[in-house]
């Protein structure tokens, strides 16, 4: 069983923004998969390259949709996204720096991303836009 499921209160778009998040939930279990079989260390420093990639990446473009379909709390949303990058980053150079308890606090970084920014904040955005649709939507 994995450490995280995928949910379908996590649907944002059926799209781009979900298959993003749908790679976060793999690297989440693929790490807790590796640190449940004393591994954790091994992947941990690839992982959060990837994370950093991947994230950075996700990021502007749902803060590219964002700003484009007018989105009134982007601002906010945007702090969010850099206290996660910053809080990748910041686990990285704890790793680099030899920390052996990266992988259980990135575990715990990654599950927390999911279930909180992601049912809470762009639960919020995909809201917005089903609002900005019916608005639109012929009478």
């Amino acid at each position: 069983m994995a450490y995280f499921e995928w949910a379908d209160d996590m649907v944002i778009d059926n799209g781009p923004i979900d298959k993003d998040h749908q790679i976060l939930v793999r690297q989440v279990n693929e790490l807790h998969t590796a640190t449940s079989e004393g591994r954790g260390h091994e992947v941990v420093g690839r992982l959060l390259d990837e994370l950093i990639r991947d994230t950075v990446e996700h990021i502007r473009r749902e803060e590219q949709e964002m700003a484009r379909m007018g989105y009134p709390r982007l601002v906010q949303h945007k702090q969010g996204h850099d206290q996660f990058v910053a809080d990748l980053q910041g686990l990285q150079r704890k790793f680099e720096g030899g920390s052996s308890t990266v992988a259980s606090q990135l575990s715990t970084v990654l599950r927390d991303w999911l279930s909180l920014h992601i049912r809470r904040y762009d639960k919020d955005m995909r809201q917005f836009t089903q609002q900005q649709s019916r608005s639109r939507a012929p009478a």
